[in-house]
């Protein structure tokens, strides 16, 4: 029940917990750079840890037992560690299972003998109630984007890890590490992106044709393609695509350079600056490819002249991999890494 009331609650606990900070006391947000007594989580797991990222510091008081995560796949960290969490966020776009879940979620959830894990139901906003029903030690957060003020009503239930710099920019690698920093198990979340960045480097030389192909990442309405996005290297979804062996056009990177953000908008008459995109990834299916190939504006695009198209399905649990987690990766890998060879398959 997210409320007024339970908001006003949380905000007097978040405005006590500010006061008591100057004392010490557990799970303390301080202000960065004011916590030099402290010792910086380490790969030790000493206490108390303290967790740098966009807000400040979280003090990290004693090893968390119960473990929340909100935001995308955050959840997937201790799952992959082995810890099952006790409240985690809904996921939101692709194939979702019965409990709310990404597969590769669920499956990990039913090994570890949760068969009913506890999902919030917060696509439309976080449940405050529900967080904190679910009793947390820690909120995990690394990749999300909450606001300063739901970093603050949070902290009134419990610490939070938030993400290191901008909001939906955490790269998979830091997600699973500053979560697991964040549980006390840094070395555990080292070794298990190791343990992965090792498949991806196995699976990745099955397919050399696709190193160094110009590929960027679109999102296009089948509706109104009239303005599209194309994601940037600050994206997960973009970042991924180099970990496969591809590299971005100079187009999207002169693009990157001039936003802080992780998407530009363009106009279809303004196309032509993706000259230099020879493959493309983009939610859709064979009509949308159809359309923007009829289309005279969008069709300047080379990748699109020439079905060079890798087209993820939207409902599909592709689409969800597409921005990659710890669990993810090693889920659809090879369905990815297949679709881009067909699509490469097509550049002219």
């Amino acid at each position: 029940m997210k409320t007024k009331k339970w908001i006003s609650i949380l905000l007097g606990a978040a405005l006590s917990a500010f006061v008591l900070a100057g004392c010490g006391g557990s799970g303390a947000q301080t202000p960065a750079g004011e916590s030099d007594a402290k010792e910086t989580a380490g790969s030790k797991g000493d206490y108390p840890l303290v967790i740098s990222h966009a807000f400040g510091e979280t003090v990290i008081e004693s090893r968390p037992e119960n473990i929340v995560t909100i935001g995308w796949e955050n959840q997937d960290t201790p799952l992959a560690l082995g810890v099952v969490p006790t409240g985690v966020s809904a996921a939101n776009y692709g194939k979702v299972t019965e409990h709310g879940l990404h597969p590769w979620t669920d499956e990990a959830f039913e090994t570890l003998g949760e068969k009913a894990p506890v999902v919030f139901d917060d696509i439309d906003g976080l449940d405050y109630e529900a967080i904190s029903d679910a009793k947390p030690d820690v909120i995990l957060a690394a990749y999300s984007g909450i606001t300063e003020e739901e970093y603050n009503l949070l902290s009134a239930i419990a610490p939070v890890v938030a993400y290191p710099g901008t909001p939906w920019q955490t790269y998979w690698r830091d997600q699973t590490i500053l979560n697991a920093e964040g549980m006390g198990m840094k070395k555990e979340g080292e070794a298990k992106v190791a343990e992965v960045d090792a498949l991806i480097k196995d699976k990745t030389e099955e397919y050399p044709e696709l190193a160094g192909t110009k590929t960027a990442f679109f999102w296009i309405s089948p509706d109104d393609f009239s303005t599209f996005y194309v994601y940037l290297p600050s994206d997960p979804r973009a970042a991924y695509l180099t970990d496969l062996g591809l590299t971005f056009p100079d187009s999207v990177l002169k693009m990157a350079g001039d936003t802080e953000d992780f998407s530009v908008t363009l106009s279809r008459e303004n196309s032509d600056v993706l000259s230099d995109v020879e493959m493309m990834v983009v939610y859709g299916d064979e009509t949308l490819l159809e359309a923007l190939q009829e289309d005279a504006l969008m069709s300047r695009i080379p990748a699109v002249k020439n079905g060079a198209v890798a087209l993820v399905d939207s409902a599909s649990s592709l689409a969800g991999a597409c921005t990659p987690s710890i669990l993810s990766i090693p889920a659809e890998i090879d369905e990815y890494l297949r679709l881009l060879s067909e699509a490469h398959g097509k550049i002219k």
